[in-house]
């Protein structure tokens, strides 16, 4: 099969994807292959690549939201048939038996593990997963469509709930990406909250505006009203302090990237006191994802997306670092 492989990790203006012909992966038991449509590329996948996180697995393929149809069965597979459409994300592995795992918190299980990190994932043709951690997929969307939910939608859910933001409560968003631009959809639909958008980009801008935020801007100095609730997407850590000195007493910001720059230090009183809270986000259950998918589809949410081609895997992933893309971008295989 052809892939987008990860052999050394560099900068991706130096195209560090190179593109192969691999071996099929072959399913396990209780795995299921899947024929790759798209995969949707991710922040992540850039920190992967460029070694901002630890390099796990080398060489790689990286990608983890996997949209395609089962084409093979391992043994003892009993969920899904051949031809079902699944979709493959973030989280692939859990020991199911550590104090976490059995309290609804997979995502913090010591044991856990990564599609397109520890294994491989979906730039490439064909990818594998234990059918437990694979996703039945709404049949009101597309694979385009569809495959951004499984990280930018899944993650930004999480963050939503980490952040604690009530129905009818203004919620602030800091950074305007795949992920904000999926979750804006859902806070808004669903729980009727008004939306501040904080964003240097002024395309990003628009993009919340016609989403329906109530105010948009660089500056949160200059919301209309203090929020109860942030979100900061956006990597950056010196984006933390303006995200909670915004905040409504009792108010907290939900962190939702994997990885952030240092966080600036913090003044108790200014930031901190009246019972300010920082919510970080850790990957995510399949709850999460289960919840995630059926408030997408209660939402009617339309992810903004641009296509590439799978040889294109570095072009969009550098499109993606420098703020080109307004929404996901999507690798069509």
């Amino acid at each position: 099969m052809r892939a987008a492989l990860l052999e050394e990790s560099g900068p991706i203006e130096s195209s560090p994807l190179k593109l192969r012909d691999v071996p099929d992966p072959v399913p396990g038991e209780r795995e299921v292959r899947v024929r790759v449509a798209c995969c949707a590329i991710c922040r992540t996948d850039l920190h992967i690549i460029e070694a901002d996180l630890a390099p796990a697995k080398r060489p790689v393929i990286p990608g983890h939201q996997v949209i395609g149809a089962v084409d093979q069965l391992g043994r003892g597979c009993t969920r899904f048939k051949t031809g079902d459409r699944v979709g493959i994300a973030w989280l692939r592995h859990t020991c199911g038996q550590c104090r976490f795992c059995t309290s609804g918190r997979e995502n913090l299980c010591p044991s856990s593990q990564y599609t397109g990190y520890h294994a491989d994932g979906g730039f490439a043709e064909f990818a594998v997963v234990h059918e437990d951690f694979a996703y039945a997929i709404p049949k009101q969307f597309d694979d385009v469509h569809a495959s951004p939910l499984l990280c930018a939608g899944i993650i930004g859910y999480r963050a939503m709930l980490r952040s604690g933001v009530r129905d009818g409560e203004t919620l602030a968003i800091f950074g305007f990406g795949s992920s904000a631009h999926v979750i804006a959809q859902i806070a808004k639909r669903r729980r009727r909250c008004d939306l501040y958008v904080v964003s240097r980009s002024r395309s990003h801008q628009r993009l919340a505006r016609e989403l329906g935020a109530a105010w948009v801007g660089d500056d949160a100095t200059k919301m209309p009203h203090p929020p109860q609730a942030a979100i900061v997407f956006a990597p950056a850590g010196e984006v933390v302090l303006p995200a909670l000195a915004c905040l409504d007493r009792g108010g907290a910001v939900a962190l939702a990237g994997i990885h952030m720059s240092p966080i600036p230090s913090i003044d108790y009183d200014r930031y901190l006191f009246q019972e300010r809270d920082i919510h970080p986000v850790t990957a995510n259950t399949r709850e999460d994802g289960r919840r995630l998918l059926d408030e997408a589809s209660a939402a009617a949410v339309v992810p903004h997306v641009k296509t590439y081609g799978l040889g294109q895997a570095n072009e969009a992933l550098a499109d993606l670092k420098h703020g080109r893309i307004d929404g996901t971008g999507v690798l069509v295989v």
